[in-house]
């Protein structure tokens, strides 16, 4: 089991979310699931995350959730740190982090819970009891509806001994910062709104991101991370113009294509993805054809 900190000291890089693979009549693709994190681990990633928004964990019953944390604890084979997706309501996700400990996940990233726009005293509590759980490392989620003020995050900081990093999802660069000023290195700081939003994460002095792309691409995300690290703003403006932003564009189009477009990008790239369960929607037959366009496109960063 991996301590908060050695976790914490592993969080330099690319932080992969891969997706959960599905078959045609939408059952768990543990095959396809395997091969995928088998061609992921070949790169130097900084962690894995099992179960996260890109691998649909709202649509997993707990059964599936543990099979996929298994199944890429088992895949990776401690090559790199596994960290495990959890929320809906507080009791699910406390049983979700104890049988994500044990079957071996290295930490546990929090999701919102399902309830929208709880007063943070009752959040304060769901945290808490999740970190209580278990001895893993928590990485609290902040995305929709779920923003804190710094103030908060110290709160938070305060009540959690095991909190250790947070991952920003809001693409508020400027209320980032205020937490950041105000919490300093109590906490780990993850660019957590997407590839996408690489250089502006990075001009504050984060040094990790989480990426699904990583999920198509590992080379490009691992070319983000280096060229903005590097401050090299010229080369990742290349990057960004020639394969992120047209990426994102499609992903914007609809609620819920952060996952589908992505699952379309693998399956034209041969890799096991398959559809995406409800509420999400497929893809729609035109933007399928831009996606293929597009992945010839990718060809000298696969």
């Amino acid at each position: 089991m991996m301590e908060p900190s050695e976790l914490r000291s592993r969080l330099t890089g690319v932080i992969a979310f891969p997706v959960t693979p599905f078959n045609d009549d939408l059952s768990l693709n543990v095959e396809g699931l395997r091969r995928n994190i088998a061609e992921m681990v070949q790169y130097p990633l900084a962690a894995i995350v099992v179960g996260g928004g890109t691998g649909e964990i709202y649509s997993l019953s707990m059964e599936e959730h543990c099979k996929v944390v298994e199944t890429v604890v088992q895949e990776v084979g401690g090559k790199v740190p596994v960290i495990a997706g959890v929320g809906f309501g507080v009791q699910i996700a406390v049983e979700l982090a104890k049988q994500s400990s044990d079957v071996g996940a290295d930490g546990i990233l929090c999701l919102p819970p399902y309830y929208p726009s709880a007063p943070f005293e009752g959040m304060l509590k769901y945290y808490q009891a999740i970190g209580d759980s278990t001895s893993l490392a928590l990485i609290i989620y902040n995305r929709d509806w779920a923003g804190f003020s710094a103030g908060e995050v110290n709160q938070l900081a305060d009540a959690i001994p095991t909190l250790t990093a947070w991952k920003e999802g809001q693409a508020d660069v400027r209320r980032y910062q205020m937490i950041m000023e105000r919490v300093g290195d109590r906490l780990h700081w993850i660019g957590g709104a997407g590839d996408d939003m690489v250089r502006p994460y990075y001009a504050l002095g984060i040094r990790v991101y989480t990426s699904s792309i990583a999920s198509i691409a590992p080379r490009l995300s691992l070319q983000l991370h280096e060229r903005a690290s590097m401050l090299d703003n010229a080369s990742l403006e290349r990057l960004m113009s020639n394969y992120v932003l047209p990426l994102y564009g499609l992903r914007a189009r609809r609620k819920g294509y952060e996952v589908s477009v992505m699952k379309t990008a693998m399956e034209v790239l041969g890799k096991p993805a398959g559809p995406v369960r409800p509420p999400l929607p497929d893809v729609r037959p035109a933007e399928h054809k831009e996606i293929s366009i597009l992945m010839e496109r990718y060809k000298p960063v696969l």
